[in-house]
């Protein structure tokens, strides 16, 4: 297996009219996310899984930038596998699954997400305090590779960039204000132990959300970055039956 890290984007066209964006984390970068798009690619899909600005460099690169800047990525890619796609879907992993759920809302024609442990609030203790302590201090200690199976590095920044970890806080306000919007059908996924974020992000997204068709699961040998970790063929399986049964 390889085990470099890849920060670079991910551009595939297939040839039967199913588009996936695929959307990668907070500080982290398409590396943590290629094996799912891949996968997605391998049944015949148009993939996109863009670099978010102001990742895959330095965290002091994050700190110049905004929520809007990370969603506009995404929603360039949404635009782009629209011209050539009948159905487009989305996926995420953490903040991804927040960018997946903002695309929902934006873009009723979206056919379905899938999402992995999505963070749509901070309950740390300090969180309120990002906006100011983000005049004083530019970057805290990082949690990265979360990842229960030994020996895989998801390529994440070594610190968290404190003012781009403000605008994520408001970007999930934004999140969590238009939870009702959601619609479509939604395959949520989340792991039983996630040491980046809490369970109960989870239950607000399952609550707010006013799909009828929605299913979730629990994984129980994976930590937060689940993409990379002992469950991540159940979710790459799970997202293509997903689709597979909304596409058919």
């Amino acid at each position: 297996m390889d085990n470099a890290i890849d920060h670079a984007p991910l551009h595939h066209d297939g040839d039967d009219g199913i588009g996936v964006v695929v959307c990668h984390g907070f500080t982290g970068s398409p590396h943590s996310m290629r094996p799912w798009a891949r996968h997605l690619a391998a049944q015949g899909w148009s993939v996109r899984l863009p670099l978010l600005p102001g990742h895959g460099t330095t965290w002091r690169d994050a700190n110049r930038t905004t929520w809007q800047d990370w969603y506009g990525e995404v929603e360039r890619a949404l635009t782009d596998l629209r011209q050539h796609c009948s159905s487009v879907y989305a996926v995420g992993l953490s903040m991804g699954g927040t960018l997946a759920l903002r695309l929902a809302q934006q873009h009723p024609d979206l056919a379905g997400i899938v999402l992995v442990n999505p963070a749509v609030t901070m309950l740390r203790w300090d969180a309120k305090l990002l906006p100011v302590l983000g005049l004083v201090v530019p970057s805290v200690p990082a949690i990265g590779n979360d990842i229960a199976k030994p020996g895989v590095d998801e390529g994440a920044y070594p610190r968290t960039p404190v003012r781009a970890a403000a605008q994520l806080r408001r970007f999930q306000a934004v999140v969590r204000a238009d939870l009702p919007k959601v619609a479509q059908p939604v395959l949520l996924y989340h792991s039983a132990d996630d040491h980046v974020v809490e369970p109960v992000n989870s239950e607000i997204v399952l609550k707010g959300i006013s799909s009828a068709d929605v299913r979730e699961v629990v994984l129980h040998d994976s930590y937060h970055v689940a993409t990379l970790d002992h469950d991540a063929p159940q979710i790459f399986d799970g997202s293509v039956a997903f689709i597979q049964r909304l596409s058919s």
